[in-house]
C-alpha cells in the first residue's frame, strides 16, 4: 500500500470535519497492509447526488491508495429502515424495490469508485442476518444497554415531542454496529448523521476482539437553495443520474456565496486552482465549477458539449439542437402533458409550474393548467428543460 507522507495529509484535511481517532487511522494507514473501508448503504432511494458522492469520492482517494472499500448493500435491514433524521417510521419496501434500488444504485456508485476486485467488494449484510439465530441476536442485546441506544438524537427528539418510537428502530444501530464485525471494518466514510450508528460499530469490535475502526465524517455542503443539505426530498440536488446539461444548467442557478465551497468540495481541483477561480466574475466561475463536476461524471466530451447548450439557451438565446422530442395528439391539456412526460413529479408541481411563469411555448407564457395543445413548437420547461411538441395527424 502507498504511504506517501503528504498524500496521507492531504486526503486526511481535505473535505473532512472530525476523525475518530486521528492518530488510530494514522497508524493503520502506516502500516502497509490493505484497509478495509465499510460503506453500508441502505435501499430505500435509487438516487444518488453530489452530497452523496462526497464521501464516495473520499473512498476513491483511499482507493488509489491500494485500500479497499467494502460496499455493503443493507438488503437485511432496508426492511427495517434507518430511523436517522425521522420523525415517524419508514415504510416497509418490498423485495422487488429493495432489488431494484440497489442495481440502480450501484450503477451510480461505480460512476465514482474504482470498480475492480482488488479495492472494490460488494456484500450484503442478509449473509449473516438471516442466518442469525434468536440466541445469537440476544446475545448480542446483551452486550449494550437501553440507556446507551436511546441517547441518539432523533430518539430524544420523538421523546420530546411525544412521537412513538418502535422497537425494531432502537435495534438499528445494533445491526448496522454489527456490521463492521462482520466486515472486520478498519475505516467507515460517513455524513454526520450517522456517526452514531459506528460509534456502535466500535464499541462491538472492542467486545469481539477486533481493532476498532475508525471514522471520518466529511463536510456536508448546502443544496442549491443554499440553506437546507442537499435532498431529493427538497428539489435541492444535483443527481449522478442526470444528464450532462441537467447537471450544468443545475449548477448554474447555485447561490454565489457557495461557488468557492462547490470547488473544494465537489471537484478535483487543486486548492490553487480553486483560489483562481474564485477571482474570476461568479457567472464565469460558475461556469467553470459546472464544466468539472460534468466532467468527473461524463466525461470531458460531454462537460464541454453542456456548457455550449447552456450558452445557446442563455446566452444566444437558441433552442438545444438535440432537444427531446414528443409526439401527441391535438388537445391534449398543458397539465397533463408535463406530467406524461416526467417533466415534473406530481399534478401538484405541474400547477406550480404552470402559474409560477414556468412554461413558454414559442415564447408566449403559458398560464393555465387546462389550457390545450393545438400545435407543434418548442416547449421551455423550467429553467433548463426543453421539449419540441410535434402533433400527430388525426
Amino acid at each position: 500500500m502507498k504511504t506517501d507522507e503528504e498524500k496521507i495529509k492531504e486526503i486526511l484535511s481535505r473535505n473532512i470535519e472530525q476523525v475518530i481517532t486521528k492518530e488510530e487511522l494514522e497508524k493503520k494507514l502506516h502500516s502497509g497492509r490493505q484497509l478495509r473501508i465499510k460503506h453500508g448503504v441502505d435501499a430505500t432511494s435509487a438516487s444518488l447526488h453530489l452530497g452523496h458522492a462526497v464521501n464516495y469520492r473520499k473512498m476513491r482517494e483511499f482507493q488509489e491508495m491500494g485500500h479497499k472499500v467494502v460496499f455493503l448493500i443493507g438488503d437485511f435491514t432496508t426492511q427495517i429502515g434507518d430511523p436517522t433524521g425521522k420523525s415517524k417510521t419508514r415504510p416497509e419496501l418490498s423485495q422487488k424495490e429493495i432489488k431494484n434500488n440497489i442495481k440502480t444504485y450501484l450503477q451510480q456508485a461505480v460512476k465514482i469508485l474504482i470498480n475492480k476486485p482488488k479495492v472494490l467488494e460488494v456484500r450484503r449484510n442478509s449473509e449473516w442476518y438471516k442466518k442469525m439465530k434468536l440466541n445469537e441476536f440476544l446475545g448480542l442485546l446483551r452486550k449494550i444497554t437501553h440507556a446507551r441506544l436511546i441517547e441518539r438524537d432523533m430518539f430524544q427528539k420523538r421523546i420530546k415531542s411525544n412521537e412513538e418510537i418502535y422497537e425494531h428502530e432502537i435495534m438499528y444501530p445494533i445491526l448496522q454496529g454489527y456490521d463492521s464485525v462482520m466486515l472486520k471494518s478498519d475505516l467507515t466514510i460517513i455524513g454526520t448523521d450517522q456517526l452514531f450508528n459506528e460509534m456502535i460499530g466500535r464499541h462491538y469490535q472492542q467486545i469481539f476482539g477486533q481493532e476498532q475502526q475508525a471514522i471520518i465524517t466529511t463536510t456536508i455542503t448546502p443544496g442549491l437553495d443554499g440553506k437546507e443539505k442537499m435532498s431529493k426530498s427538497l428539489n435541492n440536488f444535483v443527481g449522478i443520474a442526470d444528464s450532462p446539461e441537467n447537471k450544468f444548467g443545475k449548477i448554474m442557478t447555485l447561490p454565489d456565496d457557495l461557488i468557492g465551497n462547490y470547488l473544494l468540495v465537489h471537484t478535483d481541483l487543486t486548492r490553487a486552482e480553486v483560489e483562481e477561480i474564485k477571482k474570476e466574475k461568479p457567472f464565469a466561475a460558475k461556469k467553470r465549477l459546472a464544466g468539472e463536476i460534468v466532467k468527473i461524471y461524463d466525461g470531458a466530451v460531454a462537460a464541454a458539449k453542456a456548457r455550449d447548450n447552456f450558452e445557446k439557451i442563455f446566452s444566444r438565446r437558441e433552442t438545444p439542437a438535440d432537444v427531446k422530442v414528443s409526439k401527441i395528439n391535438a388537445g391534449k391539456k398543458w397539465g397533463d402533458f408535463l406530467m406524461e412526460e416526467k417533466l415534473v413529479r406530481s399534478k401538484a408541481e405541474a400547477k406550480r409550474m404552470i402559474g409560477g411563469g414556468g412554461v413558454d411555448f414559442d415564447g408566449i407564457r403559458i398560464s393555465n393548467f387546462g389550457e390545450k395543445i393545438t400545435k407543434g413548437g418548442v416547449a421551455k420547461i423550467g429553467k433548463y428543460k426543453f421539449v419540441k411538441i410535434e402533433i400527430l395527424k388525426a
